[in-house]
């Protein structure tokens, strides 16, 4: 059963949730703002059904709300973080907004950011980049359960491991050789936002269809004994012989390639580690990213770029349709087209409700998420 809920009335719930965990006001607000940003932009998954993991993490003591992200190395177009277990929602747009005055020094940043909590939606990042007219590339590495095999492995080692690239679209806005000078929630209409899980599907929305009592698609899964599935509920509980399962990687050895480079240039290179002992019952989700942004002006390449990325793309989508589909999608449309869609209202299911509720208890936050 699916439920809707009006975007401002759950980005009010969800702060007022943070509230009685003992988050400061200002940051309440962004993080809910995230996470409901992520449901209107379609990825339920990185959405407002994290909230609940959130509010146990910060019982652990592994999420640390009001911490801020300090610099180890602030060299040239280097700057090394670490995020001391803060909201990834906050210290990650920390993080961003400090690479972005490196950016304006330098032409160029190349950051690192170690022991953050989940840091959400990656393309969010690269949105503010792109924003300003600038390219950006993300490596990120998830330490929590591992839910991931490698190609021709029979159990899960690693994370979902994204990957996002954020690439501008022509002149930013319409204003020719003006990029944006401040970073905005909402993508320009006109980018390449390019982010995903180098999982064959990301293992949030495996929670969903597992809410849903949905199967998932043959190729994703292998069960606890390293055998094809199709229940995505093997990577959301433990099976009966206490085992969980994996999710595959996109691509057989190709995505497990790159999943691999994400774990170690996200995890090693950061200095927030890498992740190698079994699963556990922990709540909290730590990642580290490897993030270089670049200001095309820098390479002396603005007045062609812009103008060259928008033919390249006007070429494409020149290109007919593939029969019984709708024809090309860019990446970072499907977003947009979901934001649209979303104004009125974002489809949550019984049991997401459910736990966002019962987490309401747990705070003392009576009253939240009704219906």
């Amino acid at each position: 059963m699916m439920h809707t809920l009006l975007p401002h009335q759950l980005r009010q719930d969800i702060s007022q949730l943070f509230e009685h965990a003992g988050v400061g006001k200002e940051e309440a607000e962004q993080v809910a703002a995230n996470l409901v940003l992520s449901n209107s932009s379609g990825h339920d998954s990185h959405g407002v059904g994290m909230a609940p993991r959130y509010i146990d993490a910060i019982f652990e003591k592994r999420l640390m709300p009001g911490a801020k992200v300090t610099a180890h190395i602030d060299h040239g177009s280097l700057l090394g973080l670490n995020g001391h277990g803060g909201f990834g929602q906050t210290v990650g747009v920390e993080a961003m907004n400090l690479a972005f005055k490196k950016v304006k020094s330098e032409g160029a940043c190349i950051m690192s950011l170690s022991n953050s909590h989940h840091l959400g939606r990656i393309g969010h990042f690269a949105e503010m980049a792109v924003a300003k007219g600038w390219i950006s590339i993300h490596f990120v590495n998830v330490l929590s359960r591992p839910v991931v095999a490698a190609f021709q492995a029979g159990d899960g080692r690693f994370g979902t491991n994204p990957c996002c690239i954020g690439i501008p679209i022509g002149y930013p806005m319409g204003m020719e050789n003006k990029p944006l000078n401040k970073p905005q929630n909402k993508p320009i209409n006109n980018a390449f936002i390019l982010d995903f899980a180098t999982s064959a599907v990301a293992q949030g929305k495996m929670r969903v269809a597992h809410n849903l009592g949905l199967s998932a698609k043959p190729g994703l899964l292998i069960d606890e004994n390293g055998q094809p599935t199709t229940n995505p509920s093997v990577v959301v509980k433990a099976q009966s012989n206490g085992k969980f399962g994996a999710l595959l990687t996109f691509g057989e050895h190709k995505g497990s390639g790159l999943a691999i480079a994400c774990e170690l240039l996200g995890g090693a290179l950061s200095g927030g580690g890498t992740w190698r002992k079994e699963a556990n019952s922990a709540r909290a989700v730590m990642n580290g990213m490897l993030s270089i942004v670049i200001d095309p002006k820098a390479m002396g390449q603005d007045n062609f770029f812009y103008p060259e990325t928008q033919a390249f793309i006007d070429w494409l989508k020149e290109s007919p349709p593939e029969p019984g589909t709708p024809g090309m999608i860019l990446a970072g449309e499907p977003e947009r087209q979901a934001r649209l869609e979303r104004e009125t209202g974002i489809e949550i299911d019984e049991t997401t409700l459910k736990e966002l509720q019962a987490s309401a208890l747990k705070v003392n936050a009576i009253g939240l998420f009704q219906i």
